[in-house]
């Protein structure tokens, strides 16, 4: 146990295997300061690979455009009386993802989007946003995107297509579409399902496919099982006192994160010793960000979870007999813990579990008065309905479809496998793909139309609860693409028409009014409609159906072995499930959990992998369901035993210079029966290797008290726990110091009680503040360029252990090591306490680097930028400078957002006013974890956060005076559990 931390009231906490182990390669990487080859790379190949790189992170596209809606993009002749240089303007739109929406404000530098944040009026965003969100931007500058209409490998024109569909559309109306199929993902929009109507009403015998490579249909199906009604659960976890997760990461990849974050967060939050906060149990087989949250984690393999949920269902008196997952006395203290806070309380299950676990959670959540205050159910009356992949696969076996439509869909990459949809839609007489990139379905296509994205678009969206919103553009399309409510009205219509006048149609109809006057301008502004139906629904139960769907569960539980594995297939915190491959920012953020990056693994846990023989790195041979899987491994503390765990998303060649060649394709082993997950596995060792980028023990800073943390009830009996844990140094000052007690004094505080890990906050800051991509090879040799780094500790157990998360940036000390040793006083303090860089005078010597406690500054290894365009450069944020090669940077809490906020409060004549200032990172967080502001002001948030007896500085003791400090984490967990664990021990 060396390099690890034993202080009185003190856990012990490990990054890595090999720090617990302390293993040659961890203490060779923690002991050298700069990695090898610290020059730039001299290797033609590699630095070929990285410029390709460089050029899907900042070489967008070139961008002659503007927000108005204009036929034609000329220069300005006169400029527009609206428009200021220099000054960003704001617009609400909303992104679509699935049956889910989230309003966003967008950001925009003369008819340019260069951010994305929250839109405070939206019930699923709140001014908040997730690391989905985030990324849009990238996704829209994707120099990847196909660019023209494509007809049998040759360029085409939308009006040849518009032609050729003309008279496609007056076949199909002759016999009522028959041999015409459509398959879509979810959509839930009420222009859409107005043209879907369309589309029903002029091709009765077509069919439609609605297919998701992360389905929530099991919830749907479930639901509709339990209440006899297709509705749709909203979870207000705010409300909740006590939650149980079943294998759901509501905090991480869950479509409705940003209100889950929000609400559980505000239920989490303790300001005082006196205050009380949620508590969570977590039920899964690998680590997710929400298990890491819990304050009681089982590890369960699939088969044990769907026993545990029929003894559960045992333990409320629903049914007589049930299997003994968990242990009794454990399972007795859950249920009372519900019990004593029936109304107050929430159970909730993930997308892997059967339909008859939703029932079951369904009719618990009625018996524990739950439904009507911490679950709400709804209609989705603009959900567009649709058949399952299966059904679209026996038609294409039976010959049946003449002309298939891929709107946005990719089922040759993710349909069960045992369906090969690949193979039948090579045999389909007309594909038509409408699609944003050249992916596997599109590539089988004869028409390939380019799809435009959302931020370039007219639509419009409803929210799980009914709320609507617009899709509006904020840039004129950069390629010849067309919008998903264009294209669907030609489909439907057999004419073109453009998808303002289409989406201004059905708004006539939905504001009962002619002309689209003042109401239809507010609805633009707010970029939500006031008025809109909320559709609460009163469910009923159906007993009989339920108590049908619960004895579906098993009653006896598999026991797996190491000749008998289970695979789990989990949601990807990045890549979601493919759609975010060709992203820069997405592939390079390290996984909150794992903290690998560029690829996905096996993950397998310590004792498994050791009974295996198989290490990290090992290349090995999955058998599944009869198919030969090859991929690497990856020990993962945390896994459930004899588990392997698949992320979705990776293994896409052919669609973009950053999907090629990453990670494998997890599909490739899904079939109908087991689509997430399976059992009867066997594993085979290869003789070779993988090389993974993980960013685990980067910034190591073993020996040193960096978390701090306590449970609620150790906290009310020692409130000074934190501040009091290291004793800090009395010392005296050689001169006389410079005060920093006049004027705006900026400071930070971050609450890691609430802090997920979910990275919302590292790509938010790379979006704004121009940080690059630098590529697998250099993520593997530590020089990843993220300003925030996103530390994940472990505690405890190998097998078992407890998870932290901490982000860690530029503390901006006030005695800050880094300007002691800078030979040319590159960087340096200014009057406000902010460590400033002058890029210009930095020589690259990374004294200052070396002198950082934290290892926050990052060094630019390479000129990203001298080759580069004016017209690529406009895709940069223009308040931040666009650093070249050679120079350290780092956090500077979004100084060009301090100015901002001056020049605005002087042109209005008063002070700056807590939440003038909002940095990246805070104002994209979704749980408010991040605090900033001037420390002087005793109204401000940071300063009452920073008077918190939780409060700590980091590394404090070594008198440099960091302007960020934390709040000490939290645990909440059940006394009865803790005593009976610790028997059990």
């Amino acid at each position: 146990m060396k390099n690890i931390p034993s202080n009185k009231n003190q856990k012990a906490y490990w990054r890595s295997l090999d720090q617990l182990a302390d293993t040659p390669e961890f203490k060779q990487f923690v002991e050298r300061e700069f990695p090898e080859h610290a020059s730039e790379m001299t290797n033609p190949v590699s630095r070929r690979k990285f410029l390709g790189l460089m050029g899907a992170s900042i070489a967008f596209a070139g961008l002659a455009s503007c927000r108005r809606p204009v036929e034609k993009i000329v220069p300005y002749v006169k400029q527009p009386e609206n428009i200021i240089p220099g000054m960003a303007k704001f617009y609400a739109t909303n992104m679509p993802f699935g049956r889910h929406a989230m309003g966003l404000i967008v950001e925009s530098h003369e008819g340019r989007p260069t951010k994305i944040e929250g839109n405070k009026k939206h019930p699923f965003s709140l001014g908040k946003t997730n690391i989905f969100a985030q990324a849009e931007i990238l996704n829209m500058y994707d120099p990847d995107r196909l660019q023209n209409v494509m007809h049998e490998e040759k360029t085409a024109s939308w009006n040849d297509f518009v032609s050729f569909w003309k008279e496609r559309h007056d076949s199909y109306m002759k016999n009522g579409g028959e041999g015409l199929a459509v398959i879509s993902g979810e959509i839930s929009s009420p222009t859409m399902y107005r043209l879907y109507q369309l589309f029903r009403k002029n091709f009765p015998k077509a069919s439609w496919t609605v297919n998701e490579s992360v389905s929530y249909q099991n919830q749907k199906d479930g639901i509709k099982t339990a209440s006899g009604e297709e509705l749709f659960p909203v979870f207000n976890f705010e409300k909740a006192k006590v939650v149980l997760s079943i294998d759901h990461d509501f905090l991480g990849t869950a479509p409705d994160s940003v209100k889950s974050n929000m609400g559980f967060a505000s239920a989490r939050r303790v300001e005082t010793e006196n205050d009380e906060m949620n508590r969570l149990y977590v039920m899964e087989s690998s680590f997710s960000t929400t298990g890491g949250m819990a304050d009681h984690r089982l590890q369960l393999n699939q088969g044990q979870i769907e026993g545990f949920a029929r003894q559960l269902a045992a333990a409320f008196g629903l049914i007589n007999e049930a299997p003994s997952v968990i242990d009794e006395e454990w399972l007795a203290a859950l249920v009372k813990d519900l019990k004593a806070n029936a109304g107050s309380s929430l159970i909730v299950a993930g997308f892997r579990q059967s339909a008859a676990v939703h029932a079951l959670v369904y009719a618990l959540n009625a018996k524990l008065n739950n439904s009507g205050s911490t679950v709400v159910y709804h209609k989705a009356p603009y959900l567009i309905p649709g058949a399952s992949i299966t059904d679209l696969s026996k038609q294409l076996d039976a010959g049946k479809v003449k002309t298939l439509i891929a709107l946005d869909a990719n089922p040759a990459y993710n349909a069960p496998a045992d369906l090969k949809i690949d193979e039948k839609l090579s045999k389909v007489d007309e594909v038509i793909s409408l699609s944003s990139h050249a992916d596997k379905t599109t590539k089988l296509a004869k028409w390939q139309v380019p799809l435009s994205h959302f931020l370039e678009s007219w639509g419009d969206v409803a929210s799980a609860d009914g709320t609507l919103g617009v899709v509006q553009p904020l840039i004129r399309p950069l390629y010849k693409s067309q919008s998903l409510t264009a294209f669907m009205h030609l489909i439907a219509t057999g004419t073109f028409q453009k998808d303002y006048d289409v989406v201004k149609e059905t708004w006539k109809g939905l504001l009962k009014t002619a002309t689209l006057g003042k109401p239809w301008r507010r609805v633009l502004h707010d970029g939500v409609w006031g008025k809109s139906p909320q559709t609460v629904a009163n469910p009923g139960m159906k007993k009989d159906a339920i108590m049908a769907a619960i004895n579906k569960l098993p009653n006896n539980v598999v026991s797996l072995s190491s000749t008998n594995l289970e695979v789990v297939v989990h949601a990807s915190s990045t890549m979601y499930d493919g759609r975010y491959a060709n992203n820069g920012w997405m592939m390079e953020c390290p996984d909150p959990v794992t903290k690998l990056a560029w690829d996905n693994a096996a993950l397998i846990g310590p004792d498994t992998a050791k009974e295996l023989g198989v290490k990290s790195e090992d290349m090995i041979t999955l058998s599944v369901n009869g198919i030969d899987f090859d991929t690497v491994a990856f020990i993962m503390p945390g896994q459930a035993k004899y588990v392997i765990s698949l992320e979705l998303g990776y293994g896409q060649n052919g669609v973009g210079r950053i999907a090629d060649g990453a990670g494998f394709n997890v599909n490739s082993i899904r079939t109908v029966a087991h689509n997430y997950s399976a059992q009867n596995v066997s594993v085979q060792r290869r003789p070779d290797t993988y090389p993974l980028a993980n960013t685990q023990d980067h910034g190591s800073m073993e020996n040193r008290p960096i978390v701090r943390e306590a449970t609620l009830e150790e906290y009310k009996e020692e409130p000074n726990f934190a501040p009091e844990m290291v004793e800090l140094p009395k010392l005296k000052a050689l001169f006389d110091e410079r005060p920093y007690d006049t004027g705006y004094q900026w400071g930070m505080a971050i609450d890691l009680n609430t802090c997920t890990g979910c990275n919302t906050c590292v790509v938010a800051c790379q979006g704004e503040n121009n940080i690059p991509i630098v590529g697998k090879e250099q993520v593997k040799n530590g020089r990843e360029m993220h300003w925030i780094r996103l530390d994940r500790y472990f505690s405890g157990n190998v097998d078992d252990p407890e998870m932290v998360f901490q982000p860690v940036a530029c503390h901006q000390c006030e005695n800050a090591p880094c300007e002691q040793v800078c030979p040319v006083q590159a960087t340096l303090h200014d009057k406000e306490g902010l460590n400033v860089m002058t890029y210009n005078r930095c020589i690259g010597t990374r004294y200052c680097s070396n002198n950082c406690p934290y290892k926050v500054r990052r060094f630019n290894f390479f000129n990203y930028t001298n080759e580069l365009p004016e017209t690529v450069k406009m895709a940069q944020n223009p308040d931040v400078t666009v650093r070249f090669r050679g120079v350290m940077e780092k956090c500077t809490y979004c100084t060009q957002r301090i100015q901002r906020a001056k020049i605005s409060t002087k042109n209005d004549g008063r002070d700056i006013r807590d939440g003038d200032v909002v940095t990246a990172c805070q104002q994209a967080c979704p749980t408010d974890a991040i605090a900033f502001g001037n420390i002087l002001d005793k109204n401000s948030k940071v300063y009452k956060w920073k008077k918190q007896n939780r409060d700590y500085e980091m590394l404090a003791e070594l008198d440099i005076r960091p302007r960020t400090s934390f709040l000490a984490k939290l645990r909440n967990p059940n006394p009865e559990i803790e005593k009976l664990t610790k028997t059990l021990s």
